[in-house]
């Protein structure tokens, strides 16, 4: 799996990611929908390459699990391309725990987006079990793709974000499937920057107002966690005003 590396420079455009195939003929994709942006990105973008899309969306336990249902349910109906919407609530990862994501015991963090170490809002090896879940419902459904919106600057703090982690779980899914099955994995932003995404998925029209970024808030947006932090930071390099709305919108681009 290949992906282009776009310009990372001041000058940010939407240069259309490289990774996932065009398919040939009729053709469906799984896209894990979050109800973040990136995944609703990720899924116009698999309709814009005219696959079928089939979002799945899971509840694990995390503290904004019913304002994202209802996102990645809106993003179900705006999106013409969707044939199937499957919600599946799971609570393995909340029982497991080591989130603040999941356990009301650890505080989600204020936003540093110069850190390096792995932050507090890792669920351990989330996407692992989120891309099994998918390739299971991709391959009992004949599905050719599989679709998941992580990018760069998740994997500066998430190890499951990495593209040698996609890498390797392509090669999982090649050998742990029946055989004739080509399932690909597809993280067509893996080497983007949450800008470049966010000025894509305004290229496509991405109804980046039914998309919920947050981790403590379900409505509004605290807008000082990270998630919040890299969205509305993208927004503002762009000269962009995020349609969702925050509790306070600080500023997250520097000033010479």
């Amino acid at each position: 799996m290949t992906d282009e590396t776009p310009d990372t420079s001041d000058q940010h455009h939407a240069d259309e990611p490289t990774s996932a195939h065009r398919p040939t003929g009729p053709q469906r994709a799984v896209v894990l929908a979050s109800g973040g942006m990136d995944s609703a990105t990720a899924a116009y973008l698999a309709a814009d390459r005219s696959y079928e899309v089939c979002l799945l969306h899971t509840s694990y336990g995390q503290q904004t699990q019913n304002r994202e249902f209802e996102c990645a349910e809106a993003l179900s109906d705006d999106l013409d391309a969707v044939v199937d919407f499957l919600h599946v609530e799971t609570g393995h990862l909340q029982a497991v725990g080591g989130s603040s994501l999941t356990d009301d015991g650890m505080a989600v963090e204020d936003a540093d987006l110069d850190a390096e170490e792995v932050p507090s809002s890792y669920v351990p090896f989330r996407n692992a079990n989120l891309l099994s879940m998918a390739v299971s419902y991709a391959e009992a459904n004949d599905c050719d793709a599989v679709f998941i919106g992580a990018h760069s600057e998740d994997f500066s703090g998430y190890p499951d974000c990495r593209p040698a982690f996609f890498d390797a779980f392509q090669r999982v899914v090649d050998v742990g499937t029946k055989p004739g099955t080509d399932i690909d994995i597809a993280a067509p932003f893996a080497e983007w920057s949450k800008t470049e995404i966010a000025e894509y998925g305004l290229s496509l029209d991405v109804p980046y107002e039914h998309t919920w970024s947050c981790y403590r808030a379900e409505e509004p947006a605290c807008g000082t966690c990270d998630a919040c932090a890299f969205r509305l930071q993208a927004f503002q390099r762009l000269g962009e005003r995020d349609p969702i709305s925050y509790e306070e919108r600080p500023s997250y681009v520097e000033v010479d």
